[in-house]
């Protein structure tokens, strides 16, 4: 099958844009999940392809058909809320098969289905618990239980785990994403946290202004960041300017940097690097010099900050490679080429 495709998708509320010409192509049984900072349309486009917002203009198809004005109880998509949304006086049984019951399943059926989603989300004995006498994180799973009662085409989930500790968030974006593996359903996930994004998705959409910065698989996302933007929005970086001297040389705070690349032709451009690519050295030749102005131990990481020439760069080791440095020495930063990437806008 196809899976979503969305052209050129427009959201406009009075004059202002909130989703700007989105074009998406998700292939079916992928996971993705739509990044940004609040604000950026995410949601606004999670509501379009759920049916709970029309588009200005543009089209959604899904599985080759256009459901761009398709109601959504004729979408068959499953939908989790960022507030879960369980009824509170039925049972974990009674709210998996809310969504078959209302569909008149026969009752051995609706049974039947309870019984396998409650062994798939690991709460099988639970259908006749109190939703109010579970945990945060069984309550999660009864939601998710429920959107795939009707087996959907589409799953979508709006920041599901927000609510959880930073623990049990961790852990359940693990089974999230085993689980979609298992049923192979195309599921779109919105969230605002860049580590859920990269433990869970095969495909990251990083948006912003109501516009698609970049969509690609999350080591691309982050080694190969497409812009300014997406380089500084996820992980961590040093974003350094770098120009061309007289003789076309790749310059960072007026020093000669061999091998560093600049676009044909062009005077300055924006490089990234990550913290885990700076290597701290002896200050002198071949190398940025500088001087340490922090030093902080995380445990799993080392992070130390310099300075150099007024600027701040971060460099980051682990424990064993914990260079060794102190607050106030003069080291030397050294730039490897092949990891520096040349930004665009």
């Amino acid at each position: 099958m196809s899976g979503l495709v969305l052209q050129k998708v427009v959201k406009e509320f009075g004059v202002f844009r909130a989703v700007n010409d989105v074009n998406l192509d998700v292939p079916h049984g992928t996971f993705v999940c739509m990044l940004g900072p609040s604000g950026c349309g995410k949601t606004t486009l999670l509501r379009m392809i759920a049916g709970l917002d029309l588009p200005t203009s543009g089209a959604i198809r899904l599985d080759g058909e256009d459901i761009t004005r398709v109601p959504t109880h004729k979408r068959n998509l499953g939908m989790v809320f960022q507030s879960l949304a369980l009824f509170p006086h039925l049972t974990v049984g009674e709210n998996i098969a809310y969504p078959l019951r209302i569909r008149k399943a026969p009752k051995e059926e609706q049974k039947k289905r309870v019984d396998e989603l409650l062994s798939m989300i690991h709460l099988a004995g639970y259908a006749d618990r109190p939703v109010s006498k579970l945990s945060g994180g069984q309550r999660q799973r009864v939601a998710i239980a429920r959107a795939l009662a009707i087996s959907p085409k589409l799953f979508l989930l709006d920041e599901p785990l927000s609510a959880l500790d930073a623990k049990l968030r961790e852990a359940m974006q693990v089974e999230l994403r085993q689980l979609q593996q298992k049923l192979g359903i195309t599921t779109i996930v919105v969230t605002h946290d860049q580590r859920e994004a990269m433990t869970m998705a095969d495909t990251v959409v990083v948006m912003n202004g109501g516009e698609i910065r970049q969509a690609a698989s999350p080591i691309e996302i982050y080694r190969r960041p497409a812009d300014s933007f997406v380089a500084d929005f996820i992980g961590q970086t040093n974003l350094i300017e770098a120009e061309a001297d007289s003789q076309g040389r790749a310059t960072v705070f007026g020093q000669p940097v061999a091998g560093l690349p600049l676009p044909p032709g062009a005077a300055r451009a924006t490089i990234s690097i990550r913290p885990e690519d700076v290597h701290l050295t002896a200050p002198g030749a071949g190398a940025l010099n500088g001087k340490v102005t922090f030093v902080r131990d995380l445990g799993g990481t080392i992070e130390t900050f310099v300075d150099v020439a007024g600027r701040q760069i971060v460099a980051v080791s682990t424990p064993r490679a914990r260079p060794e440095v102190a607050v106030g020495q003069p080291v030397g930063v050294a730039l490897t080429p092949d990891v520096c990437v040349v930004l665009g806008k």
